[in-house]
């Protein structure tokens, strides 16, 4: 059972974590790499406007990360995208006991439907709510960031950590697109408009964890909570030694609820600060 949940000796997790991410290179190859810039107009279809964007490559991917992941570990269910698009229902199975795989398959899809490198795919483990692992996988830049909990994160095979801001510089922040905000969140996210701060649109939300994990970016902001655009990143940046909270202060629960804007940041010191600032309208 994946090493008993990654629980087991550092060699059987070690194998563990590489047969999901061989399970996750694999669907990439065979579904998403291919259609990278061959897509044509009738396998792009708008969900909810112009930048929520759905491909024949999300869904042919995860339908393969399905069948793929719940081989690996039987009995564990998964919560994907597009499984949750097509019924809600499955979004509940996060509050559940059964391991949950969470799963984005190709996480900037806009990125991904205009020919732009910044996508990737996103997978990780879940139970009771718990995160345990984490994978994300940028093919276009033929990177791999793995979190397993309790040991750290790598890139490529390599240690990296977040580090901390350095003394004086203004903190570089993903935030939000202004258009997918509710009018008490826009107010919140304008406390980021402050001397010190560089504030600026998201992109892919795997890659801007992915960023702030390696030390690239300070902190992200976001709006909104579903679990798939967060799981991965939010243990990333844990396992890299970074920190996150909701409004409240509280940390970010992958099953809901959350007091919204949250922040994750490269260091504990960096989500108070940008936490405060949110708060502070």
């Amino acid at each position: 059972m994946i090493d008993e949940l990654l629980d087991g000796s550092g060699s059987q997790s070690d194998a563990a974590s590489a047969a999901v991410e061989e399970a996750v290179r694999k669907a990439a190859a065979a579904e998403i790499v291919p259609r990278w810039r061959q897509l044509a107009t009738h396998e792009i279809v708008e969900k909810s406007g112009p930048h929520d964007l759905v491909t024949v490559a999300d869904r042919a991917a995860e339908a393969h990360l399905t069948a793929s992941l719940t081989a690996l570990l039987p009995g564990s269910v998964v919560v994907g995208e597009e499984s949750v698009h097509a019924d809600p229902e499955v979004y509940e199975a996060l509050k559940g006991d059964a391991p949950v795989w969470i799963v984005d398959p190709v996480d900037g899809t806009w990125h991904f439907a205009h020919g732009d490198p910044g996508f990737c795919t996103l997978v990780a483990l879940a139970v009771r709510g718990e995160l345990l692992a984490s994978w994300t996988y940028a093919p276009a830049r033929e990177e791999m960031a793995v979190a397993v909990r309790g040991r750290g994160a790598r890139l490529n095979g390599a240690s990296i950590r977040s580090g901390s801001p350095e003394p004086g510089a203004a903190l570089r922040v993903a935030t939000s697109h202004p258009d997918y905000t509710t009018a008490d969140q826009k107010a919140a996210l304008l406390g980021l408009d402050t001397e010190g701060v560089h504030a600026r649109p998201c992109g892919s939300a795997g890659l801007e964890y992915l960023a702030v994990a390696r030390g690239e970016l300070d902190a992200v902001a976001f709006s909104w909570e579903y679990a798939w655009d967060h799981a991965a990143g939010l243990l990333l940046v844990e396992e890299a030694g970074g920190a996150h909270a909701t409004l409240t202060g509280a940390p970010f629960r992958v099953t809901g609820a959350n007091a919204l804007p949250f922040t994750a940041a490269r260091d504990r010191a960096t989500a108070d600060r940008i936490r405060t600032l949110l708060a502070a309208r």
